[in-house]
């Protein structure tokens, strides 16, 4: 099957039952994206296809065939930090740091979506993503600076 990862074509052949999150981390190497629960209830595995939101850890790597999948190692420029990772540091959103990619990757999907979400917005498009270190406040806050612009994407 092919599947076009961050802007890359890659041709896999995944086993019947491999998920997204497999091919993902043991195909291509791409270890961003976080095994937690398997369930699709903590959001750690959250990547974009085609543009939507998915757990990554449920969705059969099979039913993918010509998709566009991003991933965190996809929302920025190589060697460079996205708006939203710079804001998560700056705001110390990212405590164990494990869901954190899950979490970015849903607030790049809720940004692009909506680029000035209001409160509401924020705690609804953020609300499939868990954080065990209780850091949500922190979370909010990085996303609603983002929104606010103040880590546009030409800053340094």
């Amino acid at each position: 099957m092919h599947l076009t990862v961050n802007g890359r074509v890659h041709e896999l052949r995944p086993a019947s039952a491999e998920t997204l999150l497999e091919s993902l981390r043991d195909s291509l190497a791409l270890t961003g994206t976080k095994l937690v629960c398997d369930r699709g209830e903590c959001g750690a595995c959250t990547v974009l296809l085609d543009g939507e939101i998915v757990y990554a850890c449920l969705t059969l790597s099979a039913a993918c065939e010509g998709a566009t999948v991003t991933t965190i190692e996809g929302i920025a420029e190589p060697d460079t930090l996205a708006p939203l990772q710079r804001a998560f540091i700056a705001h110390d959103a990212a405590q164990c740091g494990f869901c954190t990619p899950g979490q970015i990757v849903a607030a790049h999907a809720l940004l692009a979506a909506n680029p000035r979400p209001t409160d509401a917005d924020i705690r609804e498009a953020m609300s499939g993503n868990l954080c065990r270190c209780g850091t949500y406040p922190k979370i909010h806050t990085a996303i609603r600076a983002v929104a606010n612009g103040e880590f546009r994407t030409d800053a340094p």
